[in-house]
């Protein structure tokens, strides 16, 4: 074999300047392995290059993982700054009819949901005309509606937050948006002892965006913040 370089000059040189360049090049490194093993011919058996495929394969898997454990953190971290403007904002009015608006707009907005309606159970069902100005972020309905509600897919007592797709988005909780909506999410509201329950229902286009497999728990402390700032306005 002739020890001749075939290499050109200029690119010998610079690799021989920074040998180090070439050892931390991935996908360099590969094609020299997979150029040694040509040269060995077919009828030899690498099992170092073997146990090193693996390891590389192992260490691609967890790079990949801590990409994702890293996403999820960002992720959560966003949802948590989101649901405490929410919170923030909810709690600058100081008109109930204010407090209502700021729900259906701002908090909306801040939350990236395309509706939020409030629904309160009452014994007297009757149309209201300050519950027709406030937009339908407000609906009133029968005792019972809520948990009927949140157990139409399903059997069992309802949950405190449920998360789920909607085919069939019910008009008197959305009005005229309801054939819009894809996936809501249903927060019930305990209101205080000797009233009735109530129910914060966010809904979204994306049928996606409240999946059954997302975690509960901001929308858990948000519901439990709203629910003890209704006790006050209710008080």
């Amino acid at each position: 074999m002739s020890s001749e370089p075939k290499l050109k000059d200029n690119l010998r040189a610079a690799i021989l300047a920074e040998p180090d360049a070439v050892l931390d090049d991935k996908d360099l490194m590969q094609a020299l392995v997979a150029a040694n093993e040509q040269a060995r011919g077919d009828n030899v058996i690498d099992l170092r290059g073997i146990a090193m495929q693996r390891l590389e394969a192992r260490l691609d898997r967890l790079e990949d993982t801590h990409r994702s454990v890293i996403a999820a953190a960002y992720e959560n971290l966003a949802g948590t700054n989101q649901v405490h403007r929410a919170i923030l904002r909810l709690l600058e009015p100081t008109v109930f009819e204010d407090f209502l608006r700021a729900l259906g707009n701002d908090v909306a907005e801040i939350l990236r949901v395309d509706h939020i309606t409030l629904v309160l159970e009452t014994t007297v069902v009757r149309d209201d005309p300050v519950v027709n100005q406030l937009g339908g972020v407000l609906t009133v309905a029968e005792p019972g509606f809520i948990d009927s509600y949140l157990t139409s897919d399903r059997n069992g007592q309802p949950r405190e937050v449920t998360l789920r797709e909607i085919r069939h988005p019910n008009p008197q909780v959305y009005g005229e948006q309801a054939d819009q909506l894809r996936s809501e999410a249903c927060l019930k509201l305990d209101l205080g002892t000797g009233r009735l329950p109530g129910m914060i229902v966010m809904g979204a286009c994306d049928p996606r965006h409240f999946s059954p497999q997302l975690g509960t728990d901001l929308l858990t402390f948000f519901a439990g913040v709203f629910e003890r700032s209704m006790r006050h306005w209710l008080s």
